[in-house]
């Protein structure tokens, strides 16, 4: 065999190679179920005054629980600063509802350092618009999370607020209920 005709041969058996191992994970590979719903990404509000507000979501609701949205699982954090004041809060998820682009989503606060915020429940919507999307959130007639009295799963307020020009990549999975 001559030179052109061994790097052919090898070239065949490298392809028929990657081509077997290619086809065995495929047919090992269960079909993925889609989940439920999701909300996922992380975004900073536009405020003319240069506030520093961030919203990052890591919220889920499986397939197995797509009759009952108080299943959703994970957690939401945000913050607001201001010429260095202010304070940040962690939510864990207890219910998450979604569609086509918008999502609902409440949580308990499990940690923050604005006094008085941990075990309030606070709520979150996201439209997402693709690179403009926007946010409103359940405290936003009364000041902050503190001031909100028993708030009720997966409730919060119209996405009134813009998210900054560049950091909107809020992903929402709508949410297919059986009626």
């Amino acid at each position: 065999m001559n030179r052109r005709t061994k790097i052919a041969v090898l070239g065949s058996a490298l392809l028929l190679t990657a081509g077997s191992a290619a086809a065995a994970a495929t047919a090992s590979e269960e079909p993925r179920q889609r989940e439920a719903a999701a909300l996922t990404g992380t975004a900073k509000l536009y405020r003319s005054a240069g506030d520093d507000i961030t919203f990052s979501f890591d919220a889920h609701l499986a397939a197995k629980d797509t009759a009952d949205p108080t299943k959703a699982t994970g957690t939401f954090e945000f913050s607001h600063y201001l010429d260095g004041e202010g304070a940040r809060a962690k939510a864990k998820v207890d219910c998450l509802l979604t569609g086509g682009k918008v999502a609902v989503v409440s949580g308990v606060i499990t940690s923050s350092d604005l006094p008085g915020a941990e075990g309030k429940r606070v709520g979150v919507t996201v439209h997402d618009l693709g690179h403009r999307d926007r946010l409103g959130y359940s405290w936003a007639s009364t000041g902050n999370p503190v001031e909100t009295k028993e708030l009720p799963r997966c409730v919060s307020s119209a996405p009134f607020e813009k998210v900054r020009k560049g950091t909107g990549d809020f992903t929402v999975v709508p949410w297919r209920p059986d009626f």
